[in-house]
């Protein structure tokens, strides 16, 4: 083995190999991330926007988007080996081959004359006698006078020629690349260094997966938490009513979590005081009631309390205004900055005559026209200026296009019958101008970054009934290409597709997403027998004139397949080994009628609500409810 100092030469190398193994591939990846990245700007460039401020980065902005955490890390880690570089440059001996002509200072071929008299003149300068230094005796012993003997004496001139060195064969040594303190511990070096690697190779991941695993199992997919989900999953119910709805809601464990300080103690009592109206509590005992409230978690009770009160502090602006009325009078506020093509529209209808056979009525028609036609139908008609004419564009390059591919099916089968768990797919594209996908819209009087947001809704018009509907966003790619390559996968491997197939499927779903198109799929329960002219539209919060609306024919068949499918008991169906299907179903029926909520008004209302939720046809209900109303077969 080699010596502890050269073991502990060893230790910087080895400590640089293991940074540079992540460190090299992940600059390298983060490199290649950035040049390919797309320089174009996401938000509206026009003058307004760019007045508005809310885009400006400041230098402080600026460092901070380049200060994360991962950037941060990623410099230190290699100041550290650059460092260590010098260091192990600089403490680095190269091992020398050994020649006794250049020990003794004489050329090759040298005679024994010379070899004799730059020996004694060597001997003079490190000679232990002539000089105490200990580097110079060690100097003398193992280089010089090995130097002497292999020119001057046979076996050892033998043993160069043969060997290259005059002692004969030397062995070889191995290090160990660890510091010198774990090695010169008088014969404890053992122990600690398992202990090292113990700790460090093994127990450390080991705590790090115990922690990381006990905290992600309380949450769901969502970050929501198991034990809130299964709360409202409990108390969720049709027949609850309105006035429990919030002791429902701060039954998250979410919220038991929160500190509870005794300094607390005074602002809750006063916080009391001003929302014990709006607490439900039962004024002929009202005493009871303020006893029994405060005995509950005190997280609890202040979650309630200041919930309330930002509820009452909110509701004081919207008491006098319709709620509907008020969230589209705050959507279309964000579109005030429009007002130049409102004006623009105006004029065209007033003036057609000065248009050349071109009638401008949507911004469709706007959108298509050419640039040179655009220019001059606003330079000539709406009498906008360059500059104007150069934000309209700038506009018109952030107004994403969309189009809507929708399908309706029943997986598995032929058809759509009765009852059955319809599912549908939507793939919706976006396109733009500038070639982007996930921007954000044209809003300079909005005070913050507006977020772009679809909604997908599969409505009847005819009994004016949304079937279906769902929020798409464009932004985060990363996400939809998950999702959409799951919900993929799923629905090949339950269709028994192959392993190629699936992932064939699943590639060219990845490639439409990073394309612009993003997944819409759920399921709701098939109506009765019949034709549906079904819409699709797809609505758009941001934008007037981008909102697409195509048209969907469902026919559903009268129920010939028999028994039940995803949940839903035909009425007519063949009857049960035993009768274990029918004691089944007429015991969760017993059950859904004894049943009775603690937050339900009374017996009255849930059964109406039970009454109204079985002839309801054609909606998606939670919690896999659905309804019964499908119609058997008559067989013969």
């Amino acid at each position: 083995m080699a010596a502890s100092e050269e073991n502990s030469a060893l230790f910087p190398i080895f400590i640089l190999t293991i940074m540079a193994i992540p460190s090299v591939p992940y600059t390298v990846m983060k490199l290649c991330h950035a040049a390919s990245k797309k320089s174009k700007s996401i938000h509206c460039n026009c003058s307004e926007c760019s007045r508005s401020g809310k885009y400006r980065k400041s230098i402080f902005k600026r460092i901070s988007k380049f200060s994360t955490w991962s950037n941060v890390t990623l410099i230190l880690l290699w100041a550290v080996m650059i460092f260590l570089v010098f260091y192990i440059k600089n403490m680095s001996r190269e091992i020398q081959v050994f020649d006794p002509y250049a020990i003794l200072g004489l050329e090759p071929g040298a005679l024994d004359s010379e070899i004799k008299k730059n020996y004694r003149r060597l001997s003079v300068q490190y000679h232990p006698d002539k000089n105490p230094d200990p580097e110079a005796n060690n100097y003398f012993v193992e280089f010089i006078t090995k130097a002497y003997q292999a020119l001057t004496d046979p076996i050892s001139r033998e043993n160069y020629e043969k060997y290259g060195h005059p002692d004969g064969r030397q062995g070889f040594k191995m290090g160990i690349a660890l510091p010198q303190f774990l090695l010169d511990i008088d014969g404890a070096s053992g122990g600690i260094l398992l202990l090292w690697i113990v700790g460090v190779c093994i127990l450390l991941p080991l705590v790090i997966a115990v922690i990381y695993l006990s905290r992600s199992a309380k949450y769901t997919g969502n970050y929501v938490m198991h034990q809130t989900m299964s709360a409202y999953y409990y108390f969720m119910k049709p027949s609850l009513a309105s006035s429990k709805v919030m002791e429902v809601f701060i039954k998250a464990a979410e919220y038991m979590e929160s500190p509870v300080r005794r300094t607390d103690n005074e602002p809750l009592q006063k916080l009391f005081m001003s929302v014990r109206s709006e607490l439900n509590l039962d004024l002929k005992n009202i005493k009871q009631e303020q006893a029994k409230f405060w005995k509950q978690h005190p997280a609890l009770v202040k979650t309630e309390l200041l919930i309330q009160a930002q509820i009452d502090e909110d509701g004081c602006y919207t008491t006098n205004f319709p709620g509907t009325w008020m969230a589209e009078t705050l959507q279309l506020g964000l579109l005030n900055s429009l007002n130049v093509l409102f004006r623009l529209f105006l004029s065209v209808q007033g003036r057609q005559q000065k248009i050349a056979r071109k009638k401008v009525r949507t911004f469709e028609d706007f959108h298509d026209m050419t640039l040179q036609e655009r220019a001059e139908l606003l330079e000539q008609v709406a009498g906008f200026s360059s500059a104007e004419v150069q934000d309209v564009e700038m506009v018109l390059e952030m107004m994403p296009s969309v189009t809507v591919e929708v399908r309706c099916e029943t997986e598995g089968e032929e058809g759509i019958q009765e009852g059955d768990p319809v599912t549908v797919q939507a793939w919706i594209t976006l396109k733009r101008a500038n070639g982007l996908v996930g921007a954000l819209p044209h809003a300079p009087n909005f005070p913050f970054h507006k977020e772009e947001n679809f909604w997908f809704l599969l409505a009847d018009l005819t009994s004016n009934d949304v079937w279906f509907s769902q929020k798409v966003n464009f932004m985060d790619e990363a996400a939809a290409i998950t999702g959409a390559s799951k919900t993929i996968e799923d629905t090949m491997e339950g269709s028994g597709a192959s392993v190629r197939e699936t992932s064939a499927a699943v590639r060219e779903a990845v490639e439409r997403v990073r394309s612009g198109s993003r997944l819409v799929m759920g399921k709701f329960p098939a109506p009765a027998e019949g034709n549906y002219n079904l819409t699709c539209y797809c609505l758009c919060d941001s934008w007037i004139g981008c909102d697409k609306k195509t048209g969907l024919k469902v026919k559903v068949l009268k129920r010939t397949r028999a028994g039940t499918r995803g949940g839903l008991v035909s009425e007519e169906g063949p009857v049960a080994e035993d009768g274990i299907e029918e004691e089944e179903e007429n015991e969760e029926e017993e059950y859904d009628d004894d049943y009775e909520s603690e937050y339900s008004e009374d017996e009255e209302d849930e059964k109406d609500s039970k009454k109204k939720g079985a002839s309801a046809n054609g909606k998606v209900h939670k919690k896999g409810s659905s309804s019964e109303s499908s119609s058997g077969s008559d067989e013969e």
